[in-house]
């Protein structure tokens, strides 16, 4: 049976007039790897600076471990937290740095010592113990202020964009680390970002938030495939977004015009004829060619611009002279590539239409 470690329970915050935080309710199970998502001001490191103890929500509780949290003290919590600014001591070596929150725990220099290099171990910082901080790279700071958070065993480590200030090739490499650190300690984390490929490269599960609000929580991947509002099409990756009308509701399929162009999706709970509704197809969801015969929706297409990006090519194609579409074709060979201006034929599955009936808070 799983066990909760983390409840936000129907909180808000409010500073003045600004409602930062708008009756948000979620829970996290132990040793989840839990990730805030969303644009800059939508809230999620206020709920995170809550569950820490740094803000006071002004109305609702959290829970740590089954208990209210809502008014104990940050040092009184069994949280740690993980900022951007890494705050080390730069006077201080490594080992000093690590072992700083057990000394003035008074914890004995034997368990201190025992403490430190396991933690050293487990984020592969062997040797390092006696180096000063400004002789580290990035990457390795950044381990020494999760080592630094995790030798006090925390019920939950809190990180707060921590991987933000590294360049894109050592923070995709400090994603994987994260990912094998929390899986190996088992320890909750609750990661914040604004970085939609972050949270779907390490999370377990990923709440999205927009104004104040959850707009959807789940698996990453079924956060992905599966969008339940317009925000969260549009936030996480890239989609192509039909705007329509429900012409046809049936037992297998569901028909919806945009612009006169009929698409075929399933059908489904809440799609109800004439009424407005979208469609988000994800670009590589889509094929190309001269000949296509699988496929429920197959429309005449005309590439409109054809970007190489290495390992793939994007394409952007209209579709019987009114949609303009994303489509991205994995360059297994330049055999099948596409020039500007070339005719072809665009289609896709029924299933991979995702059909939102509401516009959620966009």
């Amino acid at each position: 049976m799983s066990q909760i470690d983390i409840e936000v329970r129907d909180v808000t915050k409010r500073f003045g007039d600004v409602v930062a935080v708008d009756n948000v309710s979620f829970n996290i199970e132990k040793g989840e790897f839990f990730a805030l998502l969303g644009p800059s001001g939508c809230g999620k490191t206020t709920i995170l600076r809550m569950i820490s103890g740094f803000e006071t929500p002004t109305e609702g509780d959290i829970f740590i471990g089954g208990e209210v949290m809502t008014h104990v003290p940050a040092f009184r919590r069994p949280t740690n937290l993980v900022f951007q600014q890494l705050s080390l001591f730069p006077h201080m070596s490594v080992f000093k740095n690590i072992a700083f929150g057990l000394e003035m725990k008074r914890t004995s220099r034997a368990k201190i010592k025992q403490a430190v290099y396991e933690v050293l171990d487990l984020v592969q910082l062997e040797g390092f113990a006696e180096r000063r901080i400004n002789q580290l790279s990035g990457g390795q700071q950044q381990r020494v202020a999760i080592a630094r958070a995790l030798v006090n065993h925390p019920t939950v480590l809190l990180l707060d964009e921590p991987l933000g200030a590294l360049d894109l090739k050592l923070r995709n490499q400090m994603q994987l680390e994260l990912k094998r650190i929390q899986r190996e300690v088992g320890t909750t984390f609750i990661y914040v970002t604004h970085d939609q490929g972050e949270a779907l490269t390490m999370s377990n599960r990923i709440a999205v938030m927009n104004n104040g609000i959850v707009e959807q929580i789940g698996e990453s991947d079924n956060i992905y495939e599966n969008p339940q509002t317009v925000f969260v099409a549009n936030f996480i990756g890239e989609t192509n977004l039909i705007e329509g009308r429900v012409d046809s509701v049936g037992e297998i399929k569901a028909v919806i015009t945009s612009q006169e162009v009929p698409i075929t999706v399933s059908p489904q709970a809440g799609l109800n004829q004439g009424h407005k509704a979208f469609i988000s197809i994800r670009p590589e969801k889509i094929r190309i060619g001269k000949e296509l015969s699988d496929f429920e929706n197959i429309y005449y297409g005309v590439v409109e611009e054809a970007i190489y990006h290495g390992e793939l090519t994007m394409y952007i194609i209209v579709i019987e002279n009114r949609h303009r579409l994303t489509v991205k074709v994995q360059n297994v060979d330049m055999k099948g590539s596409y020039s500007t201006g070339t005719q072809l034929q665009v289609g896709w599955k029924i299933e991979n239409g995702i059909v939102i009936t509401e516009n959620g808070s966009e």
